[in-house]
C-alpha cells in the first residue's frame, strides 16, 4: 500500500467516545501511527448498545479504525512513567479529558511538554482550557444548544431542535485535526511543538458562520426555517407526488430555470420574486406557489428536469438510500474491513481524495490492549518487565 501522507507521525491517542477518537483516527487513516492508550477495562464506547461481541461495539469500531490498542493506568505511578517513555518517542499527543484531569494525573503539556519540547499536545474539551465554563463536562447536545444551532434548526415557529448527526462532538474532532497539522508545519520552522486547545462549544460557533452574520448585519435573530437558507430563496425541499427533494435556484440565473421547468414563467417578473432580496422577504408566499406544482409530479420527474436545465437539485435519502448511493460507492464512502472476531464489517470511508498519499483503511478497531506487549518492546522493555507490569495491573 503507499506510504500514507502522515507516516512517520506517531499520536498518543488517549481520548474516549466521539471528538478525540475521530480526531485520532483521521490522523491514522493518512498514514500516523495512533497509539489508542485504555485505561483497565477500556474506553466507556466498548460497552456502549450494540455491542458486536464483548468489548466490541459498533460505536468504538466506527471512530477507531487503524490505531493499536495499549493498556495503560495513568492512576499509577508505574503507568503514568510509561507513557512519559512514549512521549519521547511521540509527535503528538490528544487527550480529551475534563480540565484539569490530565494536570491531576500528571500528563498535563507543562509536565510532558518539558520532556519533549517537540511535543504538540491536543486538548479537545467540552469549553476550552480557559473561559468561565472551563471546568464544566462537555456533551454534543449541550454544546448545540449554547452555541445557538438547536435554536436555529427545526421547522419555522417549532420547538429547539438538536442536529440529527453530533456535530459539534464531529467538529470539535475535525478542528482537531487542522490545528494539529497547523502545528506540525510551524514546527518545521521553529523546532518546537505547542498547546492546542479546542472545544466543542467553540465548534458550534465556528460552524455558525451565516446565523452570526444574519445576526450581526440584519439584527434579526436566527430561527429554525425548516429546510430554507437564511440568505437565499428558493433553497429548500419541496414535495413530490412521491417524496421530498431539494432544489438551489436561488441566483437570478436560476430561478427562470427553475421557474421555466415547472411552467411558472410568470413569477420572473412578479415584483414580490424579481430579485433576490425580494424573493427572500417573500419566501413564505413563494414555496406555496412552487409546491402546488412539484406535487403533481414524482420526484424523479422533477429532478431529471433539473438536470436537463442545469438546475441544482437532488433526492432527500434515507440513511440506507444514501450509503446505497451508486456515487457514495464509487467515492469509497462505504468500506469493508475484517474484524478478527466478527468477521466483515462496515465503515464510512476517508472523504479525503489524494492523488499520492492516499488515506488507507488497512485495520479495525484494536481489541483492548491489543498492541501491548508489542509497543512495550518497543520502548526497551523486556519480557520479565512487562510480565511484572501485567501482574500489578499497570498495563494490559
Amino acid at each position: 500500500m503507499p506510504a500514507g501522507a502522515l507516516q512517520g507521525l506517531r499520536v498518543l491517542d488517549q481520548t474516549q467516545v466521539m471528538a478525540g477518537p475521530f480526531c485520532a483516527m483521521l490522523l491514522a487513516d493518512m498514514g500516523a501511527d495512533v497509539l489508542k492508550i485504555e485505561p483497565p477495562g477500556g474506553e466507556a464506547t466498548r460497552g456502549m448498545d450494540l455491542e458486536l461481541a464483548p468489548g466490541v461495539s459498533a460505536p468504538f469500531l466506527a471512530v477507531n479504525r487503524n490505531k493499536r490498542g495499549l493498556v495503560l493506568d495513568l492512576k499509577r505511578p508505574e503507568g503514568v512513567a510509561i507513557l512519559k517513555k512514549l512521549v519521547a518517542t511521540a509527535d503528538v499527543l490528544v487527550e480529551n479529558y475534563r480540565p484539569g484531569v490530565a494536570r491531576r494525573l500528571g500528563v498535563d503539556y507543562a509536565t510532558l511538554g518539558a520532556l519533549n519540547p517537540r511535543l504538540i499536545y491536543c486538548s479537545i474539551s467540552g469549553f476550552g482550557q480557559t473561559g468561565p465554563y472551563a471546568e464544566r463536562g462537555g456533551y454534543d447536545l449541550i454544546a448545540q444548544g449554547m452555541s445557538g444551532i438547536m435554536s436555529a434548526t427545526g421547522s419555522e415557529g417549532g420547538a429547539p431542535v438538536k442536529v440529527g448527526v453530533p456535530i459539534t462532538d464531529l467538529g470539535a474532532g475535525l478542528f482537531g485535526v487542522f490545528g494539529i497539522l497547523c502545528a506540525v508545519r510551524a514546527r518545521h520552522v521553529t523546532g518546537r511543538g505547542q498547546f492546542v486547545d479546542t472545544s466543542l462549544f467553540e465548534a458550534g460557533l465556528a460552524l455558525s458562520a451565516w446565523e452570526a452574520t444574519e445576526y450581526w448585519y440584519t439584527g434579526q435573530i436566527p430561527r429554525g426555517l425548516g429546510t430554507a437558507h437564511r440568505l437565499n430563496a428558493p433553497y429548500q425541499a419541496f414535495r413530490a407526488s412521491d417524496g421530498h427533494f431539494t432544489v438551489g435556484a436561488a441566483n437570478d440565473n436560476l430561478f427562470p430555470r427553475f421557474c421555466a421547468i415547472l411552467g411558472l414563467d410568470h413569477l420572473v417578473n412578479d415584483p414580490r420574486f424579481d430579485s433576490i432580496a425580494h424573493r427572500l422577504t417573500n419566501r413564505l408566499a413563494l414555496a406555496p406557489l412552487i409546491e402546488a406544482v412539484t406535487v403533481t409530479q414524482p420526484r424523479a420527474h422533477w429532478l431529471a428536469r433539473c438536470e436537463e436545465a442545469g438546475v441544482p437539485a437532488g433526492p432527500i435519502y434515507s440513511v440506507p438510500e444514501a450509503l446505497d448511493d451508486a456515487h457514495a460507492r464509487a467515492r469509497g464512502m462505504v468500506q469493508e474491513l475484517t474484524h478478527p472476531r466478527i468477521g466483515s464489517v462496515k465503515g464510512l470511508g476517508n472523504p479525503v481524495k489524494m492523488s499520492a498519499t492516499p488515506p488507507v483503511m488497512a485495520k479495525t478497531a484494536p481489541a483492548l490492549g491489543e498492541d501491548t506487549d508489542v509497543i512495550l518492546r518497543e520502548l526497551g522493555l523486556d519480557a520479565g518487565e512487562i510480565a511484572t507490569l501485567r501482574d500489578k495491573g499497570v498495563v494490559g
